[in-house]
């Protein structure tokens, strides 16, 4: 089961998916400062994020996308 992350649960290597966007695939934390991760995904590539305006959800790397 999925939940939405907030800052202080956040870690460099761990796994995330951006609901609103299930196109940008499974992602990798790289960097936290804030409210402000860094996240690879793989079908986009490196991205800063503001969680103050985009939520996040925890995912396994072996995750299927939700139907």
């Amino acid at each position: 089961m999925s939940e939405s992350l907030i800052p202080a649960t956040l870690a460099p290597g761990g796994f995330v998916r951006n609901p609103n966007q299930p196109d940008w695939g499974l992602g990798r934390i790289q960097t936290v400062l804030g409210s402000r991760v860094t996240v690879n995904f793989e079908h986009l590539g490196k991205v800063v994020l503001d969680l103050a305006t985009v939520t996040l959800v925890e995912a396994q790397p072996d995750e299927a996308l939700p139907d």
